[in-house]
Parts: structure tokens; C-alpha cells; sequence
């Protein structure tokens, strides 16, 4: 599926765009599957390397920040974290961030298999948001998480997040690189910057979210 980056007027309310999404309550974390809500309705997940800015992107999609804790030690979210929405039934699950070399062997392994048996067996979920360090791109462990998804044909978007950090040019060369990198399994459309220092770069990655959660302006 190919997204279309909508136009931002700069006299658009952010806060209408992200409105539902400021609705959202932290409801539980889980270990395993088995401790999710029941499997039923839509949710997304959000997942990527423990320093990726996970914390941060959904604080700014919601607008909350204590909403998702951030940490300044990387990997320090072992849980799978469950906030919903107003809306009956509607989620967004912020998985573990993988890679960071101090957590333990066994740990590290007990998340992949619970990642694995969430990503495999878990009915609800409409989609996944794989954030990606734009100065750090398509790591060892981003290829196999992407690679992963594809195989399971779940639908992927792909933020590349504190795009601020690096000057516009050497971001947009950076995201062209990734695309191309990408094009070969299809997801070239599917990738963009993002910063919580640029609003706009919101615009886009909301648009996914909504039609993966069946979100219209009516909500």
C-alpha cells in the first residue's frame, strides 16, 4: 500500500489532527500474550531499538507527556505497554525496544519469543510502526524485525525519528537511502522522517494510524 504525504497547512490545528489520539490512557503492561486485553477489535503496535524514541513519538502523538515513560537507560522497557483509546476496543501496544546490548542474553531471548508470539498470533492487530534512529538506520536487528513482518504480511510504517539532529539535506539523503534500500520487499512508500521538533512530520504517520484503526473525522 502506498501512503500520499498530505498537505500541511500551517493554520491546521495540530491538536484536531491528533484529538482521539490524545484520548489515550495507559490500561496495563504485559509479559506474554496471554496478559493482553482480549483479542479483539483493532490495535497497532509500535516497536523498535531501545533507543529509537518510542517514548517520545507517542507522548507527541498524544499529547501527553508522562503518558509513555521515558528512560535514559535504554532498554529498560521489558513489557508490552497497552494504552487505548476512547473509541470501544481500539489500542496501541508499545512493544519492547530490542538491541541494547547490556540486558541479559535470557531476557533478550524471552522478549523475541514473546515478540514472535505476538506479532504471529495476534488477531487484532492491523499494523506495526517500526522506528528507526535516522543517524543509526537499518541495523542488524531493524533488517530481521523487518524482514520478520514482511514474512508474517503484516502491514509496516516506518518512522525515521530525530530527524532534527541531522542537517535537511543529510536527512533527506539518509531517508532516500533507506527507500531504496527497502524498495526491494516493497516498502519504499512507506518510510518517512519524523521529529518532535517538526509538528508536520506527524501529518503523515496519523493518516496511517487512522485507516489502520478504522479512525474517521467522525470520531
Amino acid at each position: 500500500m502506498n501512503y500520499s504525504t498530505p498537505k500541511f497547512n500551517k493554520s491546521q490545528d495540530l491538536d484536531a489532527l491528533i484529538k482521539i489520539y490524545r484520548t489515550a490512557i495507559f490500561d496495563k503492561s504485559a509479559a506474554r500474550i496471554q496478559q493482553l486485553p482480549p483479542d479483539e477489535g483493532r490495535e497497532v503496535a509500535i516497536v523498535g531499538r531501545s533507543n529509537a524514541g518510542k517514548s517520545t513519538f507517542l507522548n507527541t502523538l498524544t499529547g501527553q507527556k508522562g503518558l509513555a515513560k521515558t528512560s535514559k537507560t535504554p532498554g529498560r522497557t521489558q513489557l508490552m505497554n497497552v494504552f487505548n483509546l476512547t473509541i470501544p476496543e481500539t489500542r496501541i501496544v508499545d512493544l519492547p525496544g530490542y538491541g541494547f546490548a547490556k540486558v541479559a542474553q535470557s531476557m533478550r531471548f524471552d522478549w523475541e519469543k514473546h515478540l514472535g508470539d505476538y506479532f504471529t498470533h495476534r488477531q487484532s492487530l492491523q499494523g506495526v510502526v517500526v522506528l528507526m534512529d535516522i543517524r543509526h538506520p537499518l541495523q542488524d536487528l531493524d533488517h530481521m524485525m523487518i524482514a520478520n513482518l514482511v514474512m508474517l504480511q503484516l502491514p509496516i510504517y516506518i518512522l525515521l525519528t530525530k530527524a532534527d539532529k541531522l542537517s535537511k539535506n543529510a536527512a533527506n539523503m539518509t531517508l532516500n537511502k533507506v527507500k531504496q534500500e527497502l524498495s526491494s520487499i516493497g516498502l519504499s512508500h512507506q518510510i518517512q522522517k519524523f521529529s518532535i521538533q517538526q509538528p508536520e512530520t506527524l501529518v503523515q504517520v496519523v493518516d496511517v494510524l487512522n485507516e489502520w484503526l478504522a479512525i474517521s473525522e467522525k470520531n
